[in-house]
């Protein structure tokens, strides 16, 4: 298993949350879930793929997400089986829409 770890800089989050489970664990994709972390100008993203070689693409895959969205104070733990680049992204996108759901309730 190839675990890597990326921690970067983003605007605040700006709503109280819960944790979230996003996806499912399976052949071609990944389950994501969302925790809060206390320094809300930083993002942290913990991935574990079975995928090796493809660090570079993970950081870009990121770094897009984060220039996106404001996810500070947020870690994303991501339990990858294969996923393409693509679902790495609808599955993130998925994940805060289901935040900003949880909290219009």
């Amino acid at each position: 298993m190839n675990i890597l770890n990326f921690e970067l800089p983003s605007q605040p989050f700006d709503v109280t949350m819960k944790e979230v489970i996003c996806g499912v664990v399976g052949s071609g994709n990944l389950e994501i879930l969302v925790s809060s972390l206390e320094d809300s100008a930083h993002s942290k993203f913990i991935i574990n793929t079975s995928v090796t070689g493809f660090d570079h693409i993970w950081k870009a895959v990121i770094q897009e997400f984060v220039d996106r969205y404001a996810v500070g104070g947020l870690q994303f733990d991501i339990n990858d089986m294969g996923a393409t680049p693509a679902v790495v992204s609808l599955r993130l996108s998925q994940a805060i829409n289901i935040l900003e759901g949880e909290t219009h309730e």
